[in-house]
């Protein structure tokens, strides 16, 4: 009998073959995620985050410095309970910094693999470069499958990703074009464009790309987005003859945003059309919106004692979005976020800048029962029971560090964020802004605020008038250092409106992070014109 000649796989069957496996095997972790309950979850953080800490004390030079330095005997560390009261954070300061590349990662982590460099934005000072390895992309691929469960997008239908995130040495844009590509390579099928922060490519992509799909997923930073929304009618594009989803990234933004874009673009649906994304170049996609956190954020804005109870603070709005301990922790320790992560580059109680806190799935459902509400009934009610998976939750707030001060009271982007968010302002204002603490002849403290103007549009007193009225409402309304300053200085403590046109490059450079706070800022605006 003659023997059967062996043919190798061609490169087609082959990709065809292990994209099966790959898809096989992320459906199972994704549904091994979503079917685990809360107390697997609390176990999962604590063996996480112990077993990364004694793996970086064997295998980082670095880390072993760091600890000797602060006094900590790290051989003696050997449950979790010691190592929660004893080890110290990391910073970019104190670590990242203070030792080399080499001392930092593990033997052999820079070599023989592919790796990718991306860069913190340098809000705070120098950049930082960190590199990565494929598994953060795996990892984030994850999160965005997810998203893509959750959001209901057909898989059987034809899918256009939009990449509108900056596409250079950040992070945000490049992860993810490649967990999309993950995804798409394990067999959802979908296209990928990544015209970045470039509004003339985005708006031909819309033209002559997206009326051939049944789906499209736009990708960006928050503010960018809305000018890409706003200004869509005026190059050709009409949002409501597509079927839209959202994915953000890089900042929190109110619930009141979310309803203006869902208006915007025809969304329907505030739980499942749109998610925020809490990444770093540190550690790549770290946790994320899920319909559930939506939920939980938009009922406690309307109950003051959920809202107190969950988040502490009542006079800000954090992103809450929920996290894979098998991937990455949090910690909240006074407040302060620390994170921790295993990659190229380690990172254990790594203090990332943010401030907020740390939240199991059933302590969540804890505070709202005894707030007397059926969290599940609600969800049911809205009809996203079959998202829910009981992972921990994060919620951030904005950084400690970007906030400026005016007479002692603190004063942070967000306050002045939902005053222009007022309808009325909509059709002269983007939304972005600048803010600082400056100073008159006198030396006396005034609160500055620049505010970029839609194009086309001429700044007026009527304009000035009713966005000052309604961001030192919104001040009155929120901080009580500001409204103890108002009892007892007046109008002197009012801020001062100062309007730029669209796009100006002194406070208003397109597609990168907008700053919406800078420090003792002097300039003389020379280059102004109106």
């Amino acid at each position: 009998m003659p023997q059967k000649i062996f043919r190798p796989p061609t490169l087609v069957e082959f990709s065809h073959k292990e994209s099966k496996i790959q898809k096989t095997i992320a459906d199972k972790q994704l549904d091994f995620i979503c079917q685990k309950d809360s107390a697997f979850w609390s176990q999962e953080r604590k063996k996480q985050l112990f077993s990364l800490f004694k793996t970086s004390v064997k295998t980082l030079p670095a880390y072993q410095e760091f600890l000797t330095r602060a006094g900590v005997d790290y051989k003696k560390i050997t449950t979790f309970e010691q190592f929660s009261k004893t080890v110290p954070p990391v910073s970019k300061d104190n670590y990242l910094r203070t030792y080399s590349w080499k001392q930092l990662c593990a033997p052999g982590a820079l070599t023989g693999q592919s790796l990718v460099l991306t860069s913190t934005s340098g809000s705070t000072g120098k950049p930082f470069y960190f590199p990565r390895n494929g598994i953060l992309d795996t990892q984030s691929s994850l999160y965005h499958q997810m998203y893509l469960r959750n959001s209901g997008i057909d898989p059987d239908k034809s899918t256009l990703v939009i990449v509108c995130f900056g596409m250079g040495v950040w992070i945000g844009g490049l992860i993810t074009y490649q967990a999309f590509k993950y995804i798409a390579e394990r067999g959802h099928p979908m296209t990928i464009i990544t015209p970045g922060v470039n509004k003339k490519e985005i708006y031909e992509a819309m033209k002559n790309v997206a009326p051939n799909y049944d789906q499209i997923i736009l990708c960006g930073y928050p503010p960018f987005m809305k000018d890409v929304i706003d200004e869509g009618k005026a190059n050709g594009v009409e949002w409501r003859d597509f079927n839209i989803k959202m994915s953000f990234a890089a900042e929190s933004f109110s619930e009141k945003f979310r309803d203006y874009l869902l208006r915007k673009t025809g969304m329907k649906n505030p739980y499942r059309d749109t998610a925020n994304v809490y990444g770093s170049a540190d550690l790549g996609t770290m946790a994320m919106e899920t319909p559930i956190a939506i939920l939980i954020r938009r009922l406690a804005l309307r109950n003051k004692k959920i809202y107190k109870k969950l988040f502490g603070d009542a006079s800000r709005l954090p992103t809450l979005a929920q996290f894979i301990p098998s991937f990455v922790n949090f910690e909240a320790i006074n407040r302060n976020i620390y994170v921790s992560g295993d990659n190229v580059l380690p990172l254990v109680r790594y203090q990332i800048g943010d401030n907020g806190g740390v939240l199991d799935f059933a302590e969540v459902e804890e505070v709202f029962s005894e707030a007397g509400v059926n969290l599940r009934a609600k969800a049911a009610a809205i009809g996203i029971t079959d998202t829910i998976a009981e992972l921990p939750f994060v919620y951030v707030y904005e950084r400690t560090d970007l906030s400026t001060k005016l007479y002692g009271a603190i004063i942070y982007p967000e306050y002045v964020k939902a005053g222009l968010q007022h309808p009325t302002l909509e059709k002269y204002i983007t939304g972005k802004f600048t803010m600082f603490t400056q100073y008159d002849k006198k030396q006396n403290e005034y609160l500055e605020i620049n505010v970029e103007l839609k194009p086309g549009i001429v700044e007026s007193d009527w304009l000035n008038e009713k966005l000052l009225k309604f961001v030192v409402e919104f001040l009155l309304n929120r901080s009580a250092e500001y409204k103890y300053l108002t009892d007892m200085l007046g109008t002197r403590v009012s801020p001062k409106i100062v309007f730029w046109p669209y796009e100006h490059a002194t406070h208003f450079q397109v597609g990168i992070k907008q700053k919406w706070v800078k420090k003792n800022d002097q300039e003389k605006r020379k280059n102004f014109k109106k």
